[in-house]
């Protein structure tokens, strides 16, 4: 068996007095102890971009201190940074702010398409599966003529603002915030059911709420469709309800009295629904998810019998018909269904008409009976309020902003000013960022970066243009983390040993060479532009000046003493064009391919290429470095 080079092994081995006020608005009364940890005030500026950005542009440090620490996290807790360059480029993106209403019309699944195109005539019926050729291109005409768009461009729309957002905004913490709660309340583009539904989730439910309160923030994603969808929530249905008895009440009587007659949507509405509850049942998925996932934590306390109960109580949270013209008649009509106690917001429906109307017991609490919709909203407001709660999710944030082993006595700090607080995001994160623990020697620089959060840093580090942001969501996913794909509601691990094997490190240093070449396509660096256009006088002059420029505040001796034998390597250059070529055929015209048609180039510009070639191997070995893949 081969050994790994003397670098992967070391990288193999390497991964192997404050004061805190509730009053987030009053930015004076915050206090960060990082001068008690032994850290200056560029250190400490260097650790909270480390741990609430995706990684510090050039020059950041500086542009922090003399802001002041405590301003620049008060301002990234408010998030309303102006974001003008963002919004610049995401305007070409004509899709991230459609409806859901407005994406079923222009992104519909493929057999619905398909079953249009033979509705009009398009495709003969008889002809489906027998000429493929023939039907594909009747299909793409089709589809241009009614402007209907392949599902994959949305999707790919919606990878390409959140990359564009992680590399560009302002409002880092937001952006980070997004990220994390996204993850914690998962869904999955691989569920066909959910999939058209995730860019408005992103966009309408998670990123509004990231910063604000905790329990808003399970409410909205309970009542999402993508939610809906993706723990099957939408289909769970129960019969011992009114609509399901043969003899009206004197209620429903006088209803039917004051109600408009003759109304066979609202009648067809309610049929539809019954016979989903008939087919389906009780799905205990999302009550289930919700505890062990959202709330409680898989040692929260509570039993099977109690997801049984939660399941029983959300029966009837299911989606709104969202098809545009059903919609138009049923909101002529929402009077009777009020009064029928079905409740709509949105895309979320409450269908009475499925909810269980019994008596209901969750961890010893009662709810019901015949309560409807209120039942659901106590029940989550419960949960969001619930000490366990404040525990999993305390604990959750400081493994993702402190270390993946948080102190016990940090994470207890945090939970109290959650439920002192009402479950303020904002107030628990500035308690932990308040507190001796997050400043400690134990969490500095120990996080591993995810693959998302290394390219997104390295761009951001480097000073990249980026004009095809896909290529970069491409290596991401080669590095292990295929965004909004993770099947499990778990979302993606937040610790260390999930994204470090010998595959991903050399997967991570591959990135790192094809990006400071310029061989990743629409992603372009200026290294010289980085260093004011000195010259370094060697390799190991330019490891030492780079490695400060991309990793401030520092002590690079180790990682400076580990990369050297790196920079003697006399494949160096072969393995840089390797690791260039690994995302064929995305990158096809990029610059190594035409960089083979120039003419000879001068002596004096081969001699600028060849300073070139060694400082982007310098900066690439810098970025695969263990000491990078530390935040």
């Amino acid at each position: 068996m081969k050994t790994m080079p003397r670098f992967f092994l070391s990288m193999s081995v390497f991964l192997g007095g404050w004061l805190f006020s509730s009053s987030i608005s009053d930015q004076s009364k915050i206090r960060f102890p990082y001068k008690a940890a032994g850290l200056n005030e560029r250190q400490a500026a260097a650790h909270l971009l480390s741990r609430f950005t995706y990684g510090a542009t050039p020059g950041q440090i500086d542009a922090v201190v003399k802001q002041g620490l405590t301003k620049w996290f008060h301002d990234q807790l408010e998030a309303k940074i102006p974001d003008d360059t963002l919004t610049s480029k995401l305007k070409s993106y004509d899709s991230i702010e459609l409806t859901n209403e407005e994406v079923l019309m222009i992104y519909p699944k493929q057999p619905q398409v398909l079953r249009m195109a033979v509705k009009d005539g398009f495709i003969n019926k008889d002809s489906v599966g027998t000429n493929s050729e023939q039907n594909k291109a009747a299909l793409e005409t089709y589809m241009q003529q009614n402007n209907i768009r392949p599902q994959k461009e949305l999707y790919r729309q919606f990878i390409n603002q959140k990359i564009l957002r992680a590399a560009h905004t302002n409002n880092q913490l937001q952006e980070v915030m997004t990220s994390f709660w996204f993850n914690h309340f998962n869904v999955s583009l691989t569920k066909n059911d959910c999939a058209q539904f995730i860019p408005a989730y992103e966009r309408d439910v998670v990123r509004p709420n990231s910063l604000g309160k905790f329990e808003e923030l399970l409410l909205a994603t309970a009542k999402s469709p993508a939610m809906l969808y993706y723990l099957d929530n939408f289909s769970s249905a129960a019969g011992n309800n009114k609509f399901a008895s043969k003899k009206k009440t004197n209620q429903q009587k006088a209803d039917d009295k004051t109600a408009p007659q003759n109304d066979p949507l609202i009648d067809s509405l309610i049929n539809m629904l019954q016979k989903v509850k008939k087919e389906k049942g009780l799905n205990e998925n999302y009550a289930r998810e919700v505890m062990e996932l959202h709330t409680l934590g898989v040692d929260g306390g509570y039993t099977q019998e109690d997801v049984t109960q939660a399941a029983r109580i959300l029966t009837g949270w299911t989606v709104y018909p969202i098809q545009p013209y059903t919609r138009d008649t049923l909101r002529q009509r929402a009077q009777k269904l009020d009064r029928q106690g079905f409740v709509r917001e949105g895309d979320f429906l409450f269908a009475a008409n499925r909810h269980d109307s019994g008596t209901k017991t969750v961890l010893g609490k009662q709810y019901g009976p015949d309560q409807g919709y209120s039942e659901g909203m106590q029940l989550l407001q419960d949960l969001a309020h619930h000490a366990n709660t404040a525990k999993f999710i305390s604990q959750k944030i400081a493994v993702r902003f402190v270390n993946d082993n948080p102190p016990k006595s940090l994470v207890d700090k945090m939970a109290k000013t959650f439920l002192s607080e009402n479950g303020d995001i904002k107030a628990v994160l500035t308690a932990m960022v308040s507190a001796p623990e997050f400043w400690a020697a134990s969490a500095l620089r120990e996080k591993t970066k995810s693959p998302l959060e290394l390219a997104v840093g390295a761009v951001r580090s480097l000073n990249a243009t980026i004009t095809e942001p896909y290529q970069l969501y491409n290596w991401i996913s080669k590095m292990g983390e295929k965004m909004y794909s993770y099947q499990a509601p778990t979302g993606f691990p937040d610790k260390g040993q999930y994204w470090i094997s010998t595959g991903a490190l050399l997967n991570r240093m591959n990135f790192g060479l094809a990006l400071s070449a310029n061989r990743i396509s629409g992603v372009r660096v200026n290294l010289p532009a980085l260093n004011q256009f000195h010259e370094p006088e060697s390799s190991q002059a330019a490891l030492i000046t780079y490695s400060k420029l991309i990793m401030p505040e520092r002590d690079i001796s180790k990682t400076v003493e580990r990369l050297e034998p790196m920079l003697n390597d006399p494949e160096l250059s072969e393995k840089v064009d390797k690791a260039s070529n690994k995302m064929k055929p995305e990158n096809a015209g990029d610059v190594m391919s035409s960089e083979r048609t120039k003419k000879p180039v001068s002596n004096s510009k081969a001699n600028r290429k060849e300073s070139g070639t060694m400082l982007a191997q310098v900066v690439g070995v810098i970025i695969g470095s263990p000491e990078y893949q530390r935040r």
